[in-house]
Parts: structure tokens; sequence; C-alpha cells
């Protein structure tokens, strides 16, 4: 691996581990692994959890803020709130992260990626974050991991639990939520709408052409951004065991970006989710889940507020699953998945549809102090034809508390619309990329906290990136690339005094492996290291304090690694007051000591600001 520039944080949070480290007990159930239910603690992946009290106890405001620092997790910003967001996870590229909300595949089938910037934190419940390649068990575009978000449910007893919240802060921002939940013994639901706004700032110090960069304009003005969003969740056990829910999640967002004189600065985005599950054991070894759902992903574009293009995708998908229990240490699921991406857009695309079937299998043992997990797949796309992945997981317990973990899998992503027939730019002859992966683990759990170490090393083959026709003298995609990517995510969690603790520190080392200049070069837009340490205190069952420190290494926003993005280090506070057993009010300050930087070029971020919520939510 390269040089590395935080040595020091590194002896601190491994060296130190044993003193000044204890643990969190919680063990969280997830299923995105396995797209089984286990413990996060059970799980051969390399899994974080993200949930609703992390998210009100963090003061997120939007998903990247939840993500930011998150082990194996980059990312960029195009300027702020509503502003184009990539995610990056273990130097793979933005668009090698399958996102799902609600077990429903979701994203844009012409860019490949999903608007996290448009998803709005209100509605989230959970999120599970696996870290690996999972094409064995969802298909094309889980190379580097999965990101699944689950929408609210709702808590409690039975009856019914309004929610409310509002603020307030810099940049004339305003967020608002309520919500309505309830449950009894066979059913429950939970509604949430929620708002914000803000006038924002500058996003982009660009530079016009001739010698254009980063928007291509200088447009010094405030590019503000507002979202209103509804989800809606409900569930229902009927005595013979039958079990259904079904999900709707709406967003629609506003932003105001800088753009060039060919380019738009305005668009209104729309995500919108709608899904259901059944599930049914006919034995007690035979368990039946369906699962079906559409997402779409809408855009309108406009410059200076004349109507500049159109985007719409859809989504469609449909899942079977069987689990089938061996007695109490064999788990063998067989599935059979279909999709279908359409596309519909003022841009002429050759072909404007694609269906996808395919059927895996997994089988998960115990076999004394050993845990095996194996998965395969096969994938028949109408363009693309027979895809086989496959994956393999081995865990070893050395002790009560200590468990030795390795993995291996192959991952594909087929090419988006855009790579293939957008005009003069697509390439109809391009192959899916492809990829192999290998881990090795440890973690464990003692009396001063938890701990984990995990190594890895993911090759991909035919990365899709822009090419030059001499004759022609255009640019177009082709399968020109090849990459090489190194990693190590050392995760702590304690308790120390009253002071919860989780630190996490990862060390990227993503090298370009293709032919020509390039070659081994820093992929781009990938910070080298990563360094978060989140602090979190309660005084007097009234009074909360906390503290997140982030900084990440040295990056480069292009190819050719000739504009470095530098190193920062960013200080966030908050505080919690509880009136009384109902409210609170809750305080942030971000970037406290006002750090300018850049995640990707001519893109500016918040500097210092401060936001204030008030929240109502009855205790059960």
């Amino acid at each position: 691996m390269k040089k590395y520039h935080l040595p020091a944080m590194a002896a601190l949070l491994l060296g130190s581990v044993p003193i000044a480290f204890a643990g969190n007990t919680e063990k969280p159930i997830i299923v995105t692994a396995t797209r089984t239910a286990q413990t996060a603690n059970e799980s051969l992946a390399s899994v974080t959890v993200i949930s609703r009290k992390d998210i009100e106890r963090q003061q997120a405001r939007s998903v990247q803020d939840l993500l930011r620092g998150v082990p194996g997790v980059s990312i960029a910003n195009n300027g702020g709130p509503g502003k184009n967001t990539s995610i990056f996870m273990r130097g793979t590229n933005n668009d090698h992260v399958l996102v799902m909300i609600d077990n429903i595949k979701v994203g844009s089938a012409t860019s490949g990626t999903t608007s996290f910037q448009n998803i709005p934190i209100e509605q989230i419940e959970r999120i599970e974050v696996v870290r690996g390649p999972r094409s064995s068990l969802y298909g094309s575009e889980a190379i580097g991991g999965v990101i699944h978000i689950f929408t609210r449910k709702g808590e409690g007893s039975s009856g019914l639990t309004p929610s409310l919240s509002f603020g307030g802060g810099s940049y004339g921002s305003m967020n608002g939520s309520a919500g309505l939940s309830g449950r009894n013994q066979q059913g429950w639901f939970n509604l949430t709408a929620s708002g914000q706004g803000t006038r924002g700032f500058n996003a982009c110090n660009g530079k016009p052409s001739p010698g254009g960069a980063g928007c291509f304009t200088n447009e010094p003005d405030r590019d503000g951004y507002r979202n209103i969003a509804g989800s809606a969740r409900a569930g229902y056990r009927f005595k013979n065991g039958l079990e259904i829910d079904a999900n709707f999640m709406h967003s629609a967002g506003k932003t105001h970006y800088d753009g060039s004189s060919f380019s738009p600065n305005e668009s209104n985005i729309k995500q919108q989710v709608l899904g259901g599950t059944a599930r049914y054991s006919f034995t007690d070894m035979w368990r039946v889940s369906v699962i079906a759902g559409r997402s779409r992903e809408n855009s309108e574009n406009f410059q200076n507020s004349n109507f500049f293009s159109q985007f719409n995708t859809r989504r469609d998908n449909v899942t079977l699953l069987n689990d089938i229990t061996f007695g109490k240490n064999h788990l063998t699921t067989l599935g059979l998945d279909y999709q279908n991406d359409h596309v519909n857009s003022t841009t002429d695309y050759a072909i404007t549809s694609r269906n996808n079937w395919a059927v895996f299998g997994q089988h998960q043992a115990k076999l004394a102090k050993h845990d095996v997990q194996l998965s395969l797949r096969r994938d028949d796309n109408q363009q693309f034809g027979n895809r086989v992945t496959g994956g393999a997981g081995w865990g070893y317990s050395i002790s009560d508390n200590t468990r030795l973990t390795a993995n291996f899998g192959s991952a594909y992503k087929a090419p988006t619309f855009n790579e293939l027939y957008f005009p003069r730019f697509g390439n109809p002859n391009l192959r899916p990329e492809e990829s192999r992966s290998y881990e090795l683990g440890i973690n464990g759990k003692k009396n001063w906290g938890t701990w984990s170490l995990n190594v890895y090393e993911t090759y991909i083959d035919n990365l899709i990136a822009t090419a030059f026709d001499d004759v022609t003298e255009r640019s177009f995609a082709d399968n020109v690339d090849k990459a090489r990517i190194r990693g190590l995510e050392a995760v702590v969690s304690t308790e120390i005094k009253g002071w919860q603790l989780n630190g996490n520190l990862t060390f990227l080392d993503p090298e370009n492996r293709s032919s020509g200049a390039n070659k081994g070069n820093i992929l781009a837009r990938r910070a080298e290291q990563t360094f978060r340490l989140d602090t979190n205190r309660t005084f007097l069952d009234k009074y909360t304090v906390g503290a997140m420190f982030l900084a990440e290494g040295e990056r480069y926003d292009d190819l050719a690694n000739t504009r470095k993005l530098g190193s920062y280090t960013r200080f966030d506070l908050r505080s919690e007051y509880n009136i009384n057993k109902n409210w609170r009010l809750q305080g942030r300050i971000e970037n406290l000591f006002d750090k300018q930087y850049e995640t990707a070029s001519f893109f500016n971020q918040p500097g210092r600001n401060f936001f204030i919520t008030l929240r109502y939510q009855p205790s059960t």
C-alpha cells in the first residue's frame, strides 16, 4: 500500500484499544447481507447499521451527513444540500453501489446512480451498509457493496403515537416533520410527512471557457434547495401466520446550481418507491416470501427557468424467496428475481427498456466453531446474456469473543443507458464491468468494548471510461480501464465513564491499472485515509452533549492526478436538552473551525453553521 499521512491516528486508534475503549452491546437485526434475518455480530460480511436513534442522536440532516466517515465510504458533493452527491464504497465507482429502499432497487437507469441528496432523512428508520460484493445475491451494481434504506415503521406499544419536529438555522435553512404511528397485536402502520428548505450558498467557483473547469461558469449567487416528502408503511399478521406489509415513499425536490451556457442550472427531481411483501410458512422448515415493487426517478432540468431536458426512469422488481431450514444449523435460500428498467426522455435513446431474469441460491451452515456461507447466481440480461457470479464466506470462532472471517465474491455491473446510447457519447458495444474481491477480518468483544479489523483487495476489469476517437474527434464510453483496490478498515466502540465513543479508521489504495498515461495513478475522488471519532454523553438524564471529529486525506479530482484536493479536518458539536419526557431541544454546530475544503474541484462546502431542532415524541 502507498505511504499514508495519518500514522499517528492509526497508532491512537489501534494501539490504545485495550486501555481506552469499551463496547456497545446492542445487536441490531440485519437482512441485507444474506437476504435473511440475522444479528449484526453473526454476519460474515462487513456491516454498519445506522438506527433511528443514531440519526436523531447525531442530529443528521441528510443521508450524506449519516454516511460521512462510515468505514470504506468516500463522498463527493457538488456544492451543499440538494446538490449531486456521489458515494464511493471501498474505492469502487459511484455507480458500483447497489441502493435499495424497503427491499426495492432504486436509482437512475440513465446515469446508474442514486440521488442520495433527495432522500428525506425524516422518513428513514435505519440504514444497513454492507461492504463488499453482493452480486451473487442481488445481481448488477453490487461491486462495492449495498446501501439499504428502510423507511419509518413506527415504534412503541399499542395505540397511536404522534411525532413532530421543527428547526431552523444558517443559510436560511428550515426543516419540519410530522408523523403518526399505531399498532396492536396483529397490525401496525406509520405515516410521516416532512419538508426542508435552504437559501444555500454559492455552489461553484467555476471557470468559464476558454480553460473552463468545474461548472464552466461563474455565477456568484445563492444556490438554494427545497424538498417535500412523505412516506407510509403498514403491516398485518393474520391468524394463519400470513404476514403482509406495504410501503410507499415520495420525495419531490427543487435545486438551483451553477450551469454553463450549454447546460441547465435548475432541476426538479422526484423519487418514488412503492412496494409490498408477503411471507408465509407452509411448514416449520419452509418459508416463502414474495417481494414486488416499482421505483421511479424523474428529473426536469431548466436553464434560467427555460425548459432544457427531461429524464424519467422506472424500475420494476419482483422477487420470490424460499428459505428452507435443515435442523438448527443449516439454512438454504432459493430465489428468483425479475427486473425491468425503462427510460422515457427528451433525449433520444436507441433502446429504452430491458429485462433481467435471475435465479440464485445460498446455503448458510454452522459447523461447530465454523460458519460457512456459499452463494451462486445466474443472471440472464436481455442485452448482455448470461452472467454467473458467486460468493463464499467463512468464519471461525477462536474463542467465545473473537472470530476470524474470510470472504470471496465476484460481481458485475451492466452498462447504463447513458453509457450505451447517449447521443455522441454512448457505445452500444460495451461489455459489463466485472470484479473479484478477497477479504480477511477479525472481530471481537471484550469487557472494554467491541472491535473489528478487515483488509481486502478488489480487481475490476472492463471498467467503463471516456475514450477519444481521433478520426471522428469525439469522446465516447469504452471498456478501457482496469483497477486494483486495496484497503484496511478498523472499527472500535466503547463506553468510558458514561462517554460513548465510536471510532473508525480507513486506509485505501485505489490504483488505476489501465494501460496508458494514467497507469499507477489514484482513482479520482477517493480519499486514501479517513478517520472518524464520535462521542456522546448524557448528564442527569436531561442533558446530552456530543461531538464528531472527521479527518480525510488528500485525493485527486481527475484520472491524470493533476488536480489535487487537499486533506481536511472537520469538527462538529451537538447538544440536547430533555425539556420533559416528550419534548427535546437539540442544537448542532457544524464545521466549528470554519474549514474551507472541497470534495470535488471548484465546488464549495458549507462553512461554520448551526441548526436548532425542537422534537416531540411521547415516551412509551
